[in-house]
């Protein structure tokens, strides 16, 4: 027998509870869970993503804490001066020598060009330090996802390389240089003709530099040479 919907078991009974679906549970249409962004007809991250990334910028650790380190002893030595003529104490030797010399000296006198060169030279170094990203033994891997960012050394890279070149058959040795734009192999083959051996190496290294995964992979070149006689 029955009962009508709407009405409530008795008490002291069980009632059967719907049970979702594996695809339902997956899919997010259950209750309570709100629409996927798939649902809803928005791309996903790896969509918007064409797979370029910017190189990883360098913490300039070094190069900060030394610049630190001198404008905290430079300011250090001139509040401690300022402090001690406010207490009626004469001022620092090297300061007040410093200060004779700089009105003294005209402009075109050989220590103060030596000066500004020095100074600029210095402020055009900060400059580079801080509009270029650095980190050069990194190179920047595709992204398949908004949120993560990778990067391969290219020691690995070149280790790689390397190792693909001397799979090849009539290749003695060889030797891989990667950097951004060009990848460079030099192999040494001992048999074999060298344009055959030149052939094969094109494709393999052409697919392990695509297998690199690199936002903009680099341009590939090889050469191929016989070893060189002994004696």
């Amino acid at each position: 027998m029955s009962e009508p919907e709407g009405t409530q078991p008795p008490e002291g009974t069980t009632q059967r509870l719907p049970v979702l679906g594996r695809q339902e549970t997956e899919n997010g249409d259950g209750p309570g869970r709100s629409p996927t962004p798939a649902a809803e007809g928005r791309p996903s991250a790896a969509r918007d993503e064409d797979g370029r990334a910017g190189r990883f910028w360098s913490a300039r650790r070094v190069a900060a804490g030394i610049v630190a380190l001198l404008l905290l002893g430079l300011a250090g030595l001139f509040l401690y001066d300022v402090v001690s003529v406010r207490a009626g104490r004469p001022g620092m030797y090297w300061r007040r020598e410093l200060a004779r010399q700089l009105a003294e000296r005209p402009l075109d006198d050989t220590w103060v060009r030596v000066g500004a060169g020095v100074a600029a030279a210095l402020g055009l170094w900060l400059l580079i330090l801080a509009v270029t990203p650095g980190l050069r033994a990194v190179l920047p891997m595709r992204r398949t996802h908004a949120d993560v960012r990778a990067g391969l050394h290219r020691a690995a890279a070149e280790t790689a390389l390397r190792d693909r070149a001397v799979e090849v058959a009539g290749v003695q040795s060889a030797e891989a240089r990667v950097r951004r734009r060009r990848a460079k192999v030099r192999a040494v083959s001992h048999f074999r003709a060298l344009d055959d051996v030149r052939t094969d190496l094109d494709a393999v290294l052409g697919d392990a530099v695509n297998g690199l995964g690199l936002s903009k992979p680099p341009s590939l070149s090889v050469r191929v040479r016989r070893p060189g006689r002994k004696g």
